[in-house]
This record gives C-alpha cells, structure tokens and sequence, in this order.
C-alpha cells in the first residue's frame, strides 16, 4: 500500500496522495475490489476530493475543516448517500498519509454524517404480479415471475446460465453477477461473494422448462435477441417501465421491488427470517431484519395466535386428566 510504498512529508499536497490510492484502486481488480466500486471511488476521487482539496497540504486537512466540507456538500443538495461515500473515500485516502507518516490522526475519523433516508420499498401482490407479467408480453414475462417468486438480484438473473439450473431438482445455483461499468458489462461475484442454491417453486420449473426447449440447454437463461446476456439498463427502460405503466402500477416501481415483494410474500406465509436472509443472500441475518424487519409483526401475529392455541391446549389437557 501507499505506506509501504513511499514515506510521505506532511507538506505532501492531498493530489499525491489521492493519485496513488487512485492507482492503488485500479491494482486493486485482483484483491477484493469490485470493478463496478472501483469505479466508483476513481469516479469520486475526480469529481469531488481533487476538486476541493487537490493542492491542499495534508496538515492542513484538520477535523474542522472536513466538518464544513460535509456541511458544504450538505447545503449544495448533495444526498446523504452520497456524502457518506465522498467521505468514505477521502477518509481512505488519509488513511494512506496516516501510514505513510504524514500525519498522525486521521481527520475523517469520528465527523458525524447525515443520515441517509430509507428508500420506499414497493410491494406488489400476486395478482399485481400477473398484472406486470402480462403487460411486458410474452418475450419478458417469465423474468417479472423468475424474478418475484425467487429474489433474485438484477444482476444474478442476467448472469444465471442454464448449467446452473438443475431442472429435476429443481433448484438454481447463484454464483455469479452482471454489474453495468462504464456502459460494459462486468462479470463477477455476487455482492456478498457468497453462492447459494435457491429452490424454484413447481410453476417457474415448468415454465423454465418450456424456456429451454425453445432456447437450447446452453448459455444464458435470460439473453438479449443475440443470445449474450441480457443489459438490465435496456430492458429496464424498453420494456420494464413501459410495462409498469400499462399494468397501472405505482410510477415508483422498481425491478429491485421484484425482490421485496418476494420477501413480502414468504413473510405472509410465515417464513422464519434465518430462511429469507438465505434466499437473498444478505450476508447477515441483522441485514435482512433491518431491511424488512418492518414486515414482520404481520409473522408476529401469526406466532401469537399460536401461543395462544397452545395454552388453550394444555388447559384442555390438564382439564382431562383431572
């Protein structure tokens, strides 16, 4: 890293800094970053630290003075999210001075940051399912159910090959991931590099089955008219949104509320939350009941009818005995 590499002067200007952890970014494809978020902090190197801090010298770079930038970015209307991320960046950037003996402390540490607000997630019913399905017309329509009734990411379903579709068992393997980067299409892992078996329900392998006697048992499951794989970010404005109206849905819908309507709907069957993280793959149970913890007192209701049957139960049984 930056600290082994070179010792730094505390005159250092920030842009030595940054352009090094830049080219550290890029080496990075083959350690743990992934190119989508490398992307993403070279992107927020260019457009927001250089920008303001390039020929700043690092001790310079005091917590005061990150507070006002935050407070800066704040009041010119940038979101939360993205003030965390900018911050985040810079915050990695110093750390590569912290190592390499520019300066002590790092100024990032502790600056307290907006709160992001929580997206509205959308939840279709199964009738509104259908309703989506048949308006994206047949070419699309097992995908809106593919996509609904397994939880799927955007990016897992566009890299799902039919190799991993086991048929008879009917279940799927989900190893991989399509992320979008610079307009070229990027596989990867999944976004918690975790893979997982999804069972499909009874339908989706008849209707998969159907797919691929059409198709062929190789390549991928969902692809373009070309046979490659599908580019989520034209399916989704050509066809999705499109559809979306002509269903007379919520303007606000998102392929990503395929993936919560499905947790809305194992929820009302009375699904344990263990077996919801292990469907869409978070990587802690504390991520699945924080995203949809606010689904739950619907199971929890459910749970207290049946503590209740079960004393009524064991009055009954203690009744007889007596």
């Amino acid at each position: 890293d930056l600290g082994r590499a070179m010792a730094l002067d505390p005159g250092t200007p920030l842009y030595v800094v940054a352009e090094s952890n830049e080219y550290s970014i890029r080496l990075a494809e083959a350690v743990h970053l992934k190119p989508k978020t490398r992307a993403g902090y070279v992107s927020i190197l260019n457009k927001h630290l250089l920008p303001r801090w390039q020929a700043t010298r690092l001790t310079d770079i005091d917590r005061a003075a990150i507070k006002a930038w935050v407070a800066y970015l704040v009041n010119s209307g940038t979101g939360a999210g993205t003030v965390k991320n900018v911050v985040n960046t810079m915050k990695a950037v110093m750390s590569s001075a912290v190592e390499g003996g520019a300066i002590r402390v790092n100024p990032c540490t502790g600056v307290r940051l907006p709160r992001s607000s929580r997206g509205e997630m959308l939840f279709l019913t199964a009738a509104q399912v259908l309703d989506l399905a048949d308006a994206i017309g047949p070419n699309h329509r097992m995908l809106i159910l593919f996509a609904a009734y397994t939880g799927l990411r955007a990016g897992e379903i566009s890299a799902l090959r039919w190799n991993r579709v086991d048929l008879g068992r009917g279940t799927a393997d989900v190893v991989e991931s399509f992320a979008e980067v610079h307009g070229a299409l990027v596989l990867g892992a999944t976004k918690t590099y975790a893979h997982r078996n999804v069972r499909l329900p009874s339908f989706l392998i008849g209707l998969l089955g159907e797919q691929r006697a059409l198709t062929g048992p190789d390549g991928y499951v969902f692809r373009d008219s070309r046979g490659g794989p599908m580019r989520h970010s034209n399916f989704y404005r050509r066809s999705f949104r499109p559809a979306v109206k002509a269903a007379s849905l919520p303007d606000g819908l998102r392929f990503h509320d395929l993936r919560h309507t499905c947790v809305a709907l194992l929820v009302a069957q009375g699904a344990h939350p263990m077996a919801i993280k292990q469907r869409l793959g978070h990587s802690s149970i504390t991520v699945t009941l924080d995203q949809y913890g606010h689904l739950l007192p619907a199971l929890d209701e459910a749970l207290t009818d049946g503590l209740d049957e079960t004393f009524c139960r064991a009055v009954e049984d203690n009744l007889r005995t007596v």
